[in-house]
């Protein structure tokens, strides 16, 4: 049975698990919703837990509702700069960003229109560094109740709050600010390395394999 998910930004690392453990089906004709995870990911600086938040260009008036895969980034602010020199500064100083940094580096440099296409380059992007299959299909029209698919789109909202069974993994700044869960699936990434798939299907099997 296929998975159904929204492709999000540097997903975290519970939706990550299921990506490289099931099926995917990515939705592609949903209308865009706040507060979630489609423009945002957090990851971990001297700081503490950290948001990356991508500016999009907003809607309005006559036009109401817009489709997740029309949403248009917002580029006035330079956020691809901003969050790249986030990211360096958060984990320059971890065992395996210099081994990634080469992959992960034009996704900050190549300009892109579309949310929803650069969400999924992001991915795929990932699923290079971890020697996995990018998913390829896609919905081909709405379906609140999806036949024949396990539904999780739910895993986008920002506002769900969900604790994990996991096993901690050493982070950057772990020493100050103890083991924060399901970080963007980067920081185990910069972290982990070669092991970050281990720990993935691990994780999924703790949490979703029923």
């Amino acid at each position: 049975m296929k998975t159904l998910l929204h492709p999000s930004y540097f997903p975290n690392i519970a939706t990550f698990s299921m990506i490289v453990s099931s099926e995917i089906c990515w939705e592609a004709e949903d209308n865009y919703q706040k507060q979630t995870y489609r423009n945002r990911s957090y990851i971990c600086t001297d700081q503490g837990k950290h948001l990356l938040s991508i500016p999009i260009q907003h809607v309005g008036g006559n036009q109401g509702r817009q489709k997740y895969k029309l949403v248009i980034l917002d580029d006035s602010e330079q956020w691809q700069r901003q969050h790249w020199r986030t990211l360096q500064t958060a984990y320059r100083t971890s065992p395996f960003f210099e081994f990634y940094e080469d992959e992960i580096a034009p996704l900050f440099e190549k300009s892109y229109k579309y949310l929803y296409d650069f969400n999924l380059e992001t991915i795929h992007t990932v699923c290079d560094c971890l020697q996995v299959d990018f998913p390829v299909d896609k919905t081909e029209s709405f379906m609140l109740e999806p036949l024949g698919m396990d539904d999780k789109r739910v895993m986008v909202s920002a506002k769900r709050k969900v604790s994990y069974k996991n096993d901690e993994y050493h982070q950057v700044f772990g020493d100050r600010h103890n083991f924060i869960e399901n970080l963007s699936v980067l920081d185990l990434l910069f972290n982990e390395g070669t092991n970050a798939l281990t720990y993935l299907r691990q994780f999924y099997n703790l949490n979703f394999n029923d």
